[in-house]
């Protein structure tokens, strides 16, 4: 087996700054995080550390809100745009405060998240909810939330047409709906999360006809307020003319509709815009061309189908808080293990896949750096690993690092904002590390670190021995 060792290098924030918060700098000896060296960061604070840039989180999202404005500006002929952070990616109060400030609106789904965006101070009129199964609970909350409610309920289903009529009609509201539609284009990402081809648990589907029928029903009920139409192909996709075809076939739903006097006030082209992993990647497209695109696309389908263009809205996760986070791990254990044609060092961390659960569920590809001090050492090739009880705990799979790697050094893995702590766990009892924020002043915490208090709250059998109290 051989590999290019240079290639597996990860990549210093000057040479791909793609792949590295803004705040990111190596001086020769050490990466710094908001002027902060790596070591001091887990000096001071522990390992495994989430160490979020707030200065880039702000920027992004301000990017994707003024873009997606200035390329659907009304004044163009245009109906306006918008971008709803994907909050499913990365949540927590002080995201939601960046997010927000930045102009963007936020996107959940389930009761946390919209209450998290809520009590975070996020404006109703700039909330969406999805879901392919939301309870009464959630439904009730975004109906009621607000002057009018929340700015938008996907709809994901015939029943769940008729479950927020009822709730709507109940609750003397008037809920605004949206449709999710599955347009059968699907673009990027692996299986798991894929999610516009028909075999699938989202969405109305296009094809067969009942996402005609549950806009029919929506514009027959006088609790609901038909918005308009969304769409979802995928996720990591670098191809703009898969969100085109999608625009296009919504648009000839939406043409359908007007024919039958329902009007189409917005389209949702729904998120998945790649984001840089690895030194590998290609720089992933910016949000300037990705908003002008799709305005092109759009003009020329409304112009097609004798359609005035709606207002159109995005659902940016992964590509707004993505880079902006880095996880730092203290290594452990180093092995030398025999392979085919050579070794490769094993070199085990103090997280793993309770922290980062993509590598094994999605095969997701990571790179990862030596960030406490500078090596000569001869390249070695490497596999980063947690310390689960899982041969598939794997962190990066493939990197070069100095052969000299050992106990007590820190490495960092880039890209890690996107669905390393929202889908975190605590698998063989481990804590999860808390989110610290840096680049707006003196680093602090957005989410604190778990305590092994705190994974024994929920433990009844130690509460009951605790207060004295029979199991």
């Amino acid at each position: 087996m051989s590999h290019d060792l240079e290639n597996l290098l990860a990549p210093r924030p000057s040479e791909r700054p793609d792949l590295w918060p803004w705040s990111a700098r190596h001086d020769g000896t050490e990466l710094s995080l908001g002027k902060v060296s790596a070591s001091q960061l887990v000096e001071s604070y522990g390992s495994p550390l989430y160490v979020l840039d707030e200065a880039d989180l702000h920027g992004r999202a301000n990017v994707w809100a003024t873009v997606m404005a200035e390329e659907f500006w009304d004044g163009y002929g245009m109906g306006g745009g918008s971008a709803y952070y994907a909050a499913k990616a990365l949540m927590s109060g002080r995201v939601i405060e960046l997010v927000t400030s930045a102009g963007m609106g936020v996107d959940t789904a389930s009761l946390g998240e919209l209450t998290l965006a809520l009590r975070a101070g996020a404006d109703p009129d700039l909330v969406g909810l999805h879901g392919n199964n939301k309870s009464d609970e959630e439904l009730r909350l975004a109906i009621n939330a607000g002057t009018r409610g929340i700015a938008r309920i996907v709809v994901d289903s015939i029943g769940e047409v008729e479950r927020v009529t009822r709730i709507a009609s109940e609750l003397g509201r008037r809920a605004r709906v949206m449709i999710r539609v599955t347009t059968g284009v699907h673009a990027g990402g692996h299986e798991f999360i894929a999610t516009a081809h028909e075999d699938q648990k989202f969405g109305l589907s296009l094809a067969s006809g009942t996402a005609l029928e549950a806009a029919r029903k929506i514009a027959a009920h006088e609790s609901l307020e038909f918005m308009g139409l969304h769409a979802h192909i995928g996720s990591q996709i670098r191809d703009l003319e898969a969100f085109a075809e999608s625009a296009s076939r919504l648009l000839s739903l939406a043409k359908q509709l007007a024919d039958e006097g329902v009007v189409c006030h917005e389209l949702d082209l729904g998120g998945g815009y790649a984001i840089t992993y690895t030194g590998a990647d290609p720089q992933p497209l910016a949000p300037k061309e990705i908003a002008r695109t799709l305005a092109g696309a759009i003009r020329e389908a409304c112009e097609k189908f004798d359609l005035k263009v709606p207002h159109v809205s995005v659902e940016p996760g992964r590509s707004v808080i993505g880079p902006t986070v880095v996880t730092l791990y203290r290594v452990g254990t180093v092995k030398d293990v025999p392979i085919e044609g050579g070794s490769r060092l094993y070199v085990s961390v103090d997280g793993g896949m309770s922290d980062n659960i993509r590598p094994a569920l999605y095969d997701a590809k990571y790179t990862a750096l030596l960030a406490n001090r500078e090596s000569d050492a001869p390249l070695r090739l490497a596999r980063v690993v947690g310390k689960h009880c899982e041969s598939g705990d794997i962190v990066v799979s493939d990197v070069a690092l100095p052969g000299d790697i050992h106990e007590g050094d820190v490495l960092a893995v880039p890209a890690t904002g996107a669905y390393g702590h929202s889908m975190s766990s605590n698998y063989n009892m481990l804590t999860r590390p808390g989110t610290l924020g840096v680049g707006m002043g003196e680093p602090h915490w957005l989410i604190y670190p778990e305590k092994l208090e705190d994974l024994f709250a929920r433990d009844a059998a130690l509460n009951a021995a605790e207060l004295g109290e029979e199991k």
